[in-house]
C-alpha cells in the first residue's frame, strides 16, 4: 500500500512540475531555466513546510508523509533537470548562466526550506 501512496503523489507532482514548467517558459522563455529554477524554489519551500507540519502539528498516519513530501514532492522536484540544464549552458560557452543558475538555487532553495519550516511550525 505504501507504494501506492508514493506513486498517487507523485502522478500528481509530475503533473504539476509538467504543468508550471511550460506555463513559465511560455511566458518567460528558455534562455535561462526558469521554470526548474521556479519549481526547484517552490519544491524546497513545500518540503519544508509539508514535513514540518506532518512531523510537528499533526498526527496524520505515515500514508501523507509517502503521499506528499515522497510522492509529490519528489516528482515535482527537478534536480536531475536543473543539474542537466546547468551542464548544457556550461558546455554552450554560457558559463555566467551556469554559475548563476548554480548559486541562486542552492542559496534560494535554503532560505526557502528554512521559510517552509518556519512556516510549517506556526500553522497551528
Amino acid at each position: 500500500m505504501n507504494y501506492l501512496w508514493v506513486a498517487l503523489g507523485g502522478a500528481f507532482g509530475a503533473i504539476a512540475r509538467y504543468w508550471l514548467g511550460n506555463v513559465i517558459f511560455n511566458r518567460l522563455g528558455g534562455r535561462f531555466p526558469y521554470g526548474t529554477f521556479v519549481i526547484n524554489i517552490t519544491g524546497c519551500f513545500l518540503i519544508g513546510l509539508m514535513i514540518t507540519v506532518l512531523n510537528e502539528r499533526t498526527e496524520l498516519p505515515v500514508a501523507w508523509r509517502l503521499l506528499l513530501p515522497v510522492g509529490f514532492v519528489g516528482a515535482y522536484t527537478t534536480f536531475s533537470t536543473f543539474e542537466y540544464e546547468t551542464f548544457a549552458k556550461a558546455t554552450q560557452g554560457e558559463l555566467g548562466l551556469a554559475l548563476l543558475n548554480v548559486v541562486l538555487s542552492v542559496i534560494i532553495g535554503y532560505a526557502a526550506v528554512y521559510l517552509g519550516v518556519l512556516s510549517g511550525r506556526v500553522i497551528a
